[in-house]
């Protein structure tokens, strides 16, 4: 298997593990909407995560880097920005004390970023397959 098509059959694997960690976060907001979990226990669930999808999907974005996809780098390129803002203004965990009143923002965000990874996950499924593709001619 060459290295482009290995390089977007990682990214279809990342892509589907942030893809599934953005709907836990959106149940894990309705949940608290529902008054099925407190707001310590709902931020103290998803604070464990923010880390990881922010590093993950920096990861990938470096591994576009390092390949030259500079499509899929780009494409990537506003929400590591996002990411790396959210984490220098100190922004990028979730407050017990004020989740009730950012909640539509949170919620916003987790939205925009499931549809985002949703669309990456089919644009690197079928970049897998063009590479593989194009590996068999």
């Amino acid at each position: 298997m060459p290295g482009e098509a290995l390089l977007f059959l990682f990214a279809v694997i990342m892509a589907a593990l942030l893809l599934f960690l953005m709907v836990f976060f959106v149940i894990m907001f309705s949940d608290l909407e529902c008054d099925y979990i407190n707001p310590i226990d709902l931020c103290n669930k998803l604070n464990q995560f923010v880390l990881p999808e922010m590093g993950a999907h920096a990861f990938l974005f470096f591994m576009f880097l390092i390949n030259g996809s500079w499509f899929s780098l780009l494409l990537n390129l506003p929400l590591v920005a996002f990411n790396i803002r959210k984490v220098t203004s100190n922004r990028h965990m979730y407050d017990a004390t004020e989740i009730f009143r950012t909640l539509g923002v949170h919620k916003k965000e987790c939205f925009i970023k499931l549809a985002f990874y949703l669309c990456c996950f089919f644009w690197y499924l079928y970049r897998m397959i063009v590479a593989l593709i194009a590996a068999d001619a």
